[in-house]
């Protein structure tokens, strides 16, 4: 995120959701409204499922679906020395350091 930060020239401010705090979370809110619109619907392909998704409405409107077939990699954390060089680049909120952090790019 740092990297990105420096190379977009935009500050970042990155909010997390604790554990167990789903329902303040938009995207778990979506999963609820789909798992509503397919009603139990047998889901026994990949090709069902984007269409189900697709169909979906909240509010009028439709989602934008895309089937992302990339794998990504689990278990990638940042080594010492990186998180050592980015930590003076965050800020972290007083009450909530943990869950609230700004990260500022370098310009120049």
């Amino acid at each position: 995120m740092g990297a990105w930060a420096d190379e977009i020239g935009v500050t970042i401010h990155l909010v997390y959701y604790p554990p167990y705090h789903s329902k303040y979370n938009p995207i778990e809110r979506c999963w609820g409204i789909l798992e509503t619109h397919w009603n139990g619907t047998l889901l026994n392909s990949i090709a069902t499922a984007v269409q189900w998704a697709s169909s979906m409405t909240w509010k009028g409107i439709h989602p934008v679906v895309h089937l992302v077939e990339k794998v990504y990699q689990k278990g990638i954390k940042a080594s010492k020395d990186v998180v050592k060089q980015l930590e003076p680049r965050l800020k972290r909120s007083a009450t909530l350091p943990k869950w609230d952090v700004i990260i500022e790019p370098i310009i120049g």
